[in-house]
């Protein structure tokens, strides 16, 4: 008998599902459904192949039926967590991109900002990329989608910033691949406790950022930094 393909993980199960983001600097607690609570510090502790859903269901409190009922099974909760934390993102990145206001350089700051701060303030849900290894074909493509979108805006803000004479590149597509794989690569090391706030941390990434495109002016400080 066939086995049936699982469903895409219901949307509103997702944290953050479509919330509207009224300031794109501005990060509350991540308010995730007990369930995803549990299943991303398993995911975290052991990775997405060392966990079961048995495991999830006894941090959660829960019986494994309500998984099935609200997810499927396991890939279902990997797929709610990845896309509820790459819709956030591309959220913010949109809103951080609009307050610029057409201003090439600010739009560029504005959206390396916004993402660092994901990468640091979303750390634990941001660093679930590294398991998009074991996503089935069609999640994948659908998550590759997601991804694809937040490299597009910013390619296009390079490739803009090139056309004006601002930046100096050889290749747009590669130079924006590097900045979201060195931004990215933040949830490797980032520590809550560390030496540096989430605020520093991406000042001084918009900086790295600038010098990679060979901006030949700088965008006027926003001031928030301390």
């Amino acid at each position: 008998m066939a086995t049936k393909a699982p469903r895409a993980a219901k949307q509103n199960s997702a944290p953050d599902s479509g919330a509207r983001i009224d300031d794109w600097r501005a990060f509350a607690p991540l308010d995730l459904h007990p369930i995803l609570a549990a299943a991303l510090e398993e995911f975290r502790e052991h990775g997405y192949h060392g966990t079961s859903v048995r495991d999830v269901a006894r941090r959660a409190g829960v019986s494994l039926p309500m998984i099935y009922y609200r997810f499927d099974n396991k890939q279902g909760l990997l797929v709610a967590l990845l896309e509820g934390a790459m819709g956030e993102v591309l959220r913010r990145a949109r809103a951080a991109d609009a307050e610029a206001k057409g201003r090439v350089l600010d739009r560029f700051a504005h959206v390396v900002e916004c993402i660092v701060l994901h990468m640091t303030h979303r750390a634990a849900t941001a660093g679930l990329d590294a398991e998009l290894r074991y996503l089935e074909p069609e999640n994948r493509k659908q998550y590759a989608a997601l991804r694809k979108e937040l490299e597009e805006l910013l390619l296009e803000i390079v490739e803009e910033g090139v056309a004006q004479g601002l930046f100096e590149v050889d290749s747009a597509p590669d130079t924006t691949r590097a900045l979201l794989g060195m931004c990215q690569a933040v949830t490797g090391w980032y520590r809550v406790d560390g030496s540096l706030p989430p605020e520093e941390i991406a000042d001084r990434y918009v900086g790295i950022s600038l010098r990679t495109v060979g901006a030949r002016v700088r965008p006027a400080p926003h001031g928030h930094a301390k």
